[in-house]
Formats: C-alpha cells, sequence, structure tokens
C-alpha cells in the first residue's frame, strides 16, 4: 500500500476513535469534572514517564512552558464543557456543537494568528446559524442548556487550536502535550472547590468506569495521537482537516447504534446536523489556496479537528 493511502486510513481510524469520545463520555457514569480530571491525569502521568518527554521539559524556557500552561487551561475548559454538555443532554448534540468550532475559527484565528480576515470565513459562520435554530428546534426542551454549554466547548476549541497554531514550532508535541494536560489537571484541581457539586469532587472510580477512563484516556487520546505522528508526514494539512471533519458524523452515527439516541432527537435536529456540517465541509475547501504542509504538533490533545491539541 503507498505512504499516502496508508496515511489516509491511519487518519481515518485516529477520528473514528476520536468519535468514540462522546459515547464514552455518556457512558461513565462520573459527572463532567471528574471525568475529566482523570483523564487529563492518566494521560500526563503517562507522558511524564517517556524519557523524551521529561528532556524536552528540562530544555525548553520558563516563557514557553507558561504560554503551553495557559493554553492547557483552555484545554481543560474545552473537556469540561464538552463533557457537561454530553451530560446535560447526550453525545449527538454534544458532538454537533463540536462542529461549531471552525466557525468560530473563522473569527478568532485571523486575530490571534495576526492573518487577514476573510469574508468568504463569514459567509460560513452566518450559513451556520439557521442550522443552529434547527438543532434546538429539534431536541427536547430540558437538553438546550447542554446545547448552549456545547457551544461554548466549540469556542474554547477555537481559542486553544488558534493559540496551538500561534505556537507550532517552539516545543516538542509530546511535551506540549503534557504540559497542557499537566496545567490542566492542576487547574481543574483549583477550580473544584469553586463549582457547585453534591458529594466528593473527586472519587475513585469503580471498576466500570475505571475500565472506561482508560479506554477514552490511552485508546482515544494516546493511540490516535501517535498514529496521527506518522501519519501527518504523508498528507497535508487540508486533507487531515477534511477527513477531521467527520468526527461529529462518527459520534452521531456511533450515538445512533450503542446508545438509540435516535428516539429522543426529530428530523429537525438531524436536517440542522446537516447544514452545520455542510459548512464545516465548505471551510477547508475555501482555505485551499493557503493549504500548509501538515505540522505533527498540530495533533497535540484535542480530538475534535486537531488534537493540541
Amino acid at each position: 500500500m503507498q505512504p499516502v493511502n496508508q496515511a489516509r486510513l491511519q487518519i481515518h481510524f485516529c477520528v473514528l476513535l476520536w468519535g468514540f469520545t462522546a459515547i464514552l463520555g455518556k457512558l461513565i457514569t462520573l459527572p463532567a469534572l471528574p471525568l475529566v480530571w482523570w483523564r487529563m491525569l492518566l494521560v500526563a502521568v503517562a507522558l511524564l514517564l517517556v524519557p523524551k518527554v521529561r528532556r524536552g521539559l528540562r530544555a525548553m524556557p520558563a516563557r514557553l512552558i507558561w504560554a503551553y500552561a495557559g493554553i492547557g487551561v483552555l484545554v481543560a475548559l474545552h473537556w469540561l464543557t464538552f463533557y457537561a454538555a454530553i451530560k446535560l443532554s447526550n453525545a449527538s448534540v454534544g458532538a454537533t456543537c463540536i462542529a461549531l468550532g471552525p466557525v468560530f475559527l473563522a473569527f478568532i484565528e485571523p486575530w490571534l494568528t495576526r492573518r487577514k480576515f476573510d469574508p468568504r470565513e463569514l459567509l460560513i459562520g452566518a450559513a451556520v446559524v439557521p442550522g443552529v435554530v434547527m438543532v434546538v428546534g429539534g431536541v427536547p426542551g430540558g437538553m438546550r442548556i447542554g446545547i448552549a454549554v456545547g457551544v461554548l466547548s466549540a469556542l474554547f476549541v477555537a481559542l486553544f487550536g488558534s493559540l496551538n497554531k500561534r505556537m507550532v514550532e517552539h516545543g516538542d508535541p509530546l511535551t506540549v502535550t503534557f504540559i497542557e494536560l499537566g496545567t490542566g489537571t492542576l487547574f481543574l484541581t483549583a477550580l473544584a472547590p469553586l463549582l457547585p457539586h453534591h458529594g466528593p469532587m473527586f472519587v475513585l472510580p469503580d471498576m466500570h468506569d475505571t475500565l472506561l477512563l482508560l479506554v477514552l484516556s490511552f485508546g482515544c487520546t494516546l493511540l490516535p495521537f501517535s498514529l496521527a505522528l506518522v501519519a501527518l508526514r504523508h498528507i497535508s494539512a487540508f486533507g487531515t482537516q477534511m477527513v477531521t471533519n467527520l468526527e461529529p458524523v462518527y459520534s452521531i452515527v456511533l450515538a445512533i447504534l450503542l446508545l438509540g439516541e435516535q428516539r429522543e432527537l426529530d428530523h429537525w435536529f438531524y436536517i440542522g446536523v446537516a447544514v452545520i456540517l455542510s459548512a464545516v465541509f465548505v471551510h477547508p475547501l475555501l482555505n485551499r489556496k493557503r493549504r500548509i504542509t501538515a505540522q505533527p504538533e498540530l495533533m497535540g490533545t484535542a480530538e475534535s479537528h486537531s488534537m493540541v491539541d
């Protein structure tokens, strides 16, 4: 098999694994905060055991460490709001909201990366609005707070994705991932006492949740990250973005097959999803002229679009 074709298959497999994150978020019984805390902690500890990460950390200037630490706070807020949206609604709704990330990027990326604003991307943002309205109208009233939280999660995706792109050439991707997830763990630990909750905030998960957390942390985070690093040597950033745009589709299909969520949503929801995803697919097509060679660092820790992320 040609290296390019093999790389495309690897990226599709990575995106399929990321599609399971919404499903696992629904199946894990822990609330959103401890779920994200355990996920970030497990991955950070695993990365700290890698000698290359420790060497990279010692060699990195303090200024860069603080910069990546700040991005790690945004990553933590993204995952916290993403899983909160799933808990407040369902996996399909949470995945659909994340599809709004590239739309926010149309506004945020030019500002943070100091590139010229493209009015064509503004048209994409306007095109998504009817889809969002349809999605809201196609879910039960009790799930609409989940949509609001999910949209906030998409905003955090755009923020940390743009910042990572700006910082992309300054650090080893594994080391950057450790700093961001480690900082995110510390941030959530400090944030926990300030949030309303019932009972202990950080509890030991039972056997069911432990197994699912291990799958989430290593099967849906470290494994696709490693595969993506290899695949990105052979395919462009544009090609990668086109594939990663399928993540919400995978999540919704998996939610229907594994969780039976089609019974909770009406036809307006799926029409709205189609409108949103159409805009998301058009976004990279409009940016074809600005296509650049893919950089492994873009795949660091996020699971929707480019992992930090």
